[in-house]
């Protein structure tokens, strides 16, 4: 076996290799940029090699930098992870020159499938069903107009070396098309160093499904069933899960049968991924075939208990496989969430920014299910705009789908995040989704179910009476600290402008009684003191986890997806506050504001230009992101205060209108 690994990437994934490493007793490198000189995976790893500045272009993308990184060390092997160089068929080429093993499959397979343009062409001559589309590439945005007609709306425009989400866009018309080719391109060349773009049919409605494939060097081909993956936003996986509630046995073994056919046809020999599109119907198209390790690869590791990066080390150094096909079965459901540095109240922009506040559920076996959280930060830790704005993985399994749904659910209550804006709420509003829960899903499931976008969800009757119950607790607590002689059981409540009558009073547990209403909730086991920004406790013997701080007045309370300002007020103080006006929000209606920090790619008026509504205004990149910045409103530029290269900061006003 290897002796020493270099890991040829970062965050968690850096740290996902390191530990399994260390379990085999394998020495680790991990390069690093100037922006993760203090990462997690800095700290784990035995050796650490500087390679250049931050943006991905002058370190992570530099395959002389990191061979040199190998010589210098003595790493006998390079992981890849995933993204960077890890489908870069050219430096899997030139580690079997310098006399390394590229833990990954052979080049010949990484030119046959990771290539988009070229699968297609392969996949054809195997057999295998395409999504209609122009299998080569695209000249010019002109060239892209006339192929996107031929084939007819909707198309999807993507980038050949593209993975992760990224360079794709999917056009309804010529004005998307113009729009979306030049920007899919710029994408492409950023984050991969290539630019060639495919255009395809867009499938309406369909389902992503993807299954896992395993090779080794001596012919062996399996496959290690299938996750979900539908629940997508902008092409980006969010939430994934193995196996997938549409496929019955029928459609699972036809599906990974041929997935192990076309791994079979270029001598795939690592772990890989043949991805799908399917209908409703169970009918499904091959898609593309990811020539790494997914991201997603905790959930089939939680079904089938195999470690992935162990199968890929021990499938580099040239074992075979120690398993067969039938030997493999799926153990129960796993759901992955994944935990993104965006606000997702704001259009789910990125939210870069410190992690003030980090603190993850516990993982682990828990009664019967197992919770396990994939990071590569800390507390502390700095989320950068120069890379993917993941956070963490937080994945749940449980005997059934039910079950790791309703586990997933109480894992998101219990993680706390500040500093930044992040995902948590919207993942926990799907968790208790019904149509989610009863795999009702499709890749336009967001689309579908938040049309307007997120702004939580209005709290049930049940989540209305834990935040009247935690907020009397917290300003029990604090009353008894600050004023004892304030003490009363009597209250007003006003959560989000209602008003309830409430008496609370201490014995073996808090009792809150809802005058007027006839009932009386018993709190427990609460876990909280000032300061702290979780209260943990049972309410009437259901346990919850609620994110709390003081407000100006009161205090905000979020369960899950929903959230409340809750005032707990004496009755005569409650009739005061009824009579204070309303505050007024800022007039922002004449400007156009970044509404995420980052680089302005292009700032597309002038002073003295009439600007329509919808009409793009400033292209900003963030996270290896471009976002088109459109105006609200007509009206004529006043001012322009920002140009091409500079950095903005989350609400900066880019132009006044007069």
């Amino acid at each position: 076996m290897f002796s020493k690994i270099l890991i040829a990437n970062r965050g968690e994934i850096a740290v996902r290799i390191i530990k399994t490493c260390r379990r085999m007793g394998i020495a680790t490198v991990v390069v690093y940029s100037e922006a993760d000189a203090d990462s997690m995976a800095v700290e784990m790893a035995d050796e650490t090699v500087f390679i250049g500045p931050a943006p991905a272009a002058q370190s992570y993308l530099v395959a002389d930098k990191i061979i040199a990184a190998c010589r210098e060390t003595g790493a006998e092997a390079i992981h890849p992870g995933f993204g960077f160089l890890s489908e870069n068929a050219g430096f899997a080429k030139r580690c079997a020159d310098e006399g390394i093993v590229f833990i990954g499959p052979n080049p010949h397979a990484i030119e046959a499938m990771g290539d988009k343009i070229q699968s297609k062409l392969f996949a054809v001559k195997a057999g295998v069903s395409v999504v209609p589309g122009h299998v080569g590439e695209i000249d010019d945005t002109a060239h892209a107009i006339r192929i996107s007609e031929e084939i007819g709306y909707p198309v999807m425009i993507k980038a050949s070396a593209g993975g992760g989400g990224k360079g794709i866009r999917v056009a309804w018309n010529t004005k998307d098309v113009e729009e979306g080719f030049p920007a899919v391109k710029a994408e492409a060349k950023a984050s991969f160093g290539d630019d060639r773009i495919f255009i395809e049919k867009f499938i309406e409605s369909p389902r992503h499904i993807e299954i896992q494939v395993l090779g080794d060097k001596h012919g062996h081909v399996v496959h290690l069933f299938e996750r979900e993956c539908s629940i997508q936003r902008r092409n980006q996986k969010v939430i994934e899960e193995a196996p997938s509630p549409l496929l019955d046995e029928k459609t699972r073994a036809a599906m990974g049968e041929q997935a192990v056919r076309l791994a079979q046809a270029v001598n795939y020999d690592s772990a890989g991924t043949v991805e799908f599109v399917a209908g409703q119907d169970k009918s499904f198209f091959f898609l593309e075939m990811n020539t790494r390790l997914q991201v997603e690869h905790p959930v089939t590791e939680l079904i089938t208990g195999l470690d992935l990066v162990e199968q890929m080390i021990r499938c580099a150094y040239g074992e075979k496989l120690a398993f067969s096909q039938t030997d493999l079965k799926i153990d129960g459901w796993a759901i992955e969430s994944r935990i993104y540095a965006e606000d997702p109240y704001r259009g789910f922009l990125p939210s870069i920014g410190r992690l003030v506040r980090y603190d993850p559920p516990a993982e682990g076996n828990i009664g019967k299910i197992k919770v396990r959280n994939d990071a590569g930060v800390r507390e502390g830790d700095e989320i950068s705009m120069f890379y993917d704005p993941m956070i963490s993985k937080l994945s749940t399994w449980a005997k059934t789908r039910t079950e790791a749904v309703d586990a997933m659910g109480t894992a998101l209550e219990d993680f706390h995040i500040e500093g930044l804006g992040q995902n948590i709420p919207f993942l926990s509003s799907v968790m208790d989704q019904e149509r989610f829960r009863s795999g009702k899903l499709s890749t336009n499931y967001i689309k579908d179910e938040f049309p307007e976008g997120f702004s939580g969800t209005p709290p049930t009757a049940f989540q209305r009476d834990l935040m009247a119950a935690v907020a009397c607790a917290m300003h029990r607590v604090m009353t008894r600290r600050a004023a004892p002689e304030l003490m009363r059981d009597d209250w007003v409540v006003i959560e989000n402008g209602e008003r309830r009558l409430v008496r609370v009073t201490n014995g073996a547990a808090l009792s809150v009684e809802f005058l007027g209403e006839g009932r009386t909730l018993s709190l427990t086991d609460i876990a909280w003191r000032p300061g702290k920004p979780v209260f943990k406790g049972v309410l009437d013997g259901r346990a919850f986890a609620a994110q709390v701080e003081p407000a100006a007045e009161g205090f905000r309370i979020r369960h899950r997806a929903a959230t409340a300002h809750v005032l707990v007020l004496t009755p005569r103080t409650a009739e005061l506050h009824e009579k204070l006006p309303p505050k007024k929000a800022a007039d922002t209606s004449k400007m156009v504001l970044s509404p995420m920090p980052g680089l302005v790619v292009t700032l597309d008026v002038a002073v003295g230009q009439q600007v329509r509504a919808g009409e793009a205004v400033a292209v900003i990149e963030a996270m290896k992101m471009q976002n088109i910045i459109r105006a609200e409103r007509d009206g004529v530029v006043k001012a322009v205060n920002a140009a091409a290269g500079d950095s903005v900061a989350a609400d900066e006003v880019l132009v006044e209108f007069a």
